[in-house]
């Protein structure tokens, strides 16, 4: 029996994963995720944005985690090696009549504790976003504001965590939950599994987990958002990250440099009733670039490269759902986690921790590693380090994707690490093989020859994304 088994490998389960880590529990740990892999559920399809936390409501769970998060993001990236800048946030104002919305957010920030919140005028504006529409009149900068690699931060996450000793279950879903004298009994599409502490950070599906086991029941709207992602070549039109003032779907279109480099606009906000439904739409992407195009003086649309949707996970009260069931003791919901969920992340995982420790108190660990190292990148190396890798490993000379500049050695790393890569996305995530201008158009071939070979299988074998996502067929002649 295990002592705790969180449910979702996101970046929520992730930081969950990795402060439940730091703890002695004889009977271990252990994430179970329904994907083939890490990151593959809303952490995937996000804007990367480091809220500041002006727009959560003072007092609400989402506006504390928040600004804790933000604060914690600069040194855990430092510990687990994962791309992250502060570079920043505006929210504009077009109307001077909506500029007392900008002084009502400056003063909701300043209660929640952010700091260096001001409000500034057009030739500010202007100055620090020489592209920024004509029609703005004023806006809110929030330095504290930043950008992440979201792939990063959770496969940094996970890795920490397994590397700590927390047991990770890919393609396991829980199929049902039985209470049991100690705890909980979880039937899932790979067999049985004991807890005596459930966490359910299960994301879109968090509302079914936690209906199997309360009577107190409430549900999850899958809240749909589009985005454009641009070339590098127009990753310098702006340099922060630029919303305009929310509705009340949320913080609304955003336009922001990513922090490899490129250009991205998005999401959109559509509720619908499909938790798998992530296409993209002709009408969508439409009115993504319109309302892009409010913010800045003129949409690039010749350089976007690929677009891409993704679903947050909405909860109804308006605030996140933390805590232990009313009416099911051991069972923790992480529910609702939609923006800013991402920036909350750490300090959501140190949060569960205190619940846990609070239901289960045991000692921490004396040779907890706080530190990881991500892999090595070739682009973004120095002379010296290069000549090192290649030394060490040939492999580190050949390139094989061109527009990233990712060698067959980062690939070879990604996939024996911890929690290595077995697809061709979890490379594209590790790695950003696949992810340059030509959309893996050039390197797809060979990333799936190198995971073949390195994972001892047939190139049949290899998959987009697990299940039936393969690339290759036998034909029977």
């Amino acid at each position: 029996m295990y002592d705790v088994i969180v449910i979702g490998a996101g970046v929520t389960g992730a930081a969950i994963a990795r402060e439940l880590s730091r703890y002695d529990y004889k009977g271990k740990a252990a994430v179970l995720e329904r994907a083939s892999d890490i990151c593959e559920g809303t952490s995937k399809a996000n804007s990367g944005i480091v809220h500041a936390g002006h727009d959560a409501e003072p007092g609400t769970l989402k506006a504390k985690l928040n600004v804790l998060g933000n604060r914690k993001m600069e040194q855990l990236s430092r510990e687990l090696d994962f791309p992250f800048k502060k570079n920043g946030t505006l929210v504009l104002c077009f109307d001077e009549k909506d500029r007392d919305k900008l002084h009502r957010l400056l003063e909701k920030g300043q209660q929640n504790g952010v700091e260096g919140l001001r409000v500034i005028g057009v030739q500010e504006l202007r100055a620090m976003e020489p592209n920024i529409s004509d029609e703005a009149v004023a806006a809110l900068y929030a330095p504290a504001g930043g950008i992440v690699c979201p792939f990063g931060l959770t496969i940094a996450l996970a890795e920490n965590a397994c590397e700590n000793g927390v047991e990770f279950y890919l393609n396991t879903e829980v199929l049902q939950i039985e209470r049991i004298q100690e705890g909980y009994l979880l039937k899932t599409s790979q067999g049985m599994f004991e807890s005596r502490i459930v966490v359910n950070a299960a994301g879109l599906y968090a509302d079914a987990l936690h209906n199997m086991v309360s009577e107190k029941k409430f549900h999850i709207i899958p809240r749909k958002g589009e985005y454009c992602l641009f070339d590098k070549s127009a990753g310098s039109y702006v340099s922060h990250t630029i919303f305009q003032l929310p509705t009340r779907y949320g913080k609304g279109v955003l336009v922001t440099p990513t922090v490899h480099g490129n250009l991205m606009i998005g999401p959109t906000a559509v509720d619908i009733e499909d938790k798998e439904g992530t296409n993209t739409t002709g009408v969508g992407l439409d009115d993504l670039l319109k309302r892009g195009g409010l913010s800045i003086r003129r949409v690039p649309v010749e350089k976007v490269i690929t677009s891409f949707a993704g679903l947050r996970a909405h909860e109804t009260v308006g605030d996140f759902v933390i805590g232990e069931a009313e009416d099911a003791s051991g069972f923790i919901d992480v529910a609702g986690i939609e923006s800013p969920g991402l920036t909350c992340a750490p300090a959501i995982g140190e949060y569960v921790a205190g619940i846990v420790q609070e239901l289960l108190p045991v000692p921490k660990k004396v040779d907890f590693k706080a530190h990881r190292q991500g892999i090595h990148g070739m682009a973004d190396a120095g002379e010296e380090e290069r000549k090192a890798l290649i030394e060490k490993n040939p492999a580190y000379a050949n390139i094989i994707c061109r527009c990233e500049l990712v060698t067959e050695g980062e690939i070879m790393d990604a996939i024996h690490r911890p929690l290595g890569a077995t697809t061709l996305d979890g490379i594209k995530r590790r790695t950003r093989a696949g992810m340059g201008r030509c959309q893996s158009g050039f390197c797809a071939p060979k990333t799936v020859e190198i995971l073949a070979q390195e994972l001892g299988t047939d190139a049949g074998e290899i998959t987009k994304s697990g299940g039936e996502s393969r690339f290759l067929t036998v034909r029977k002649i």
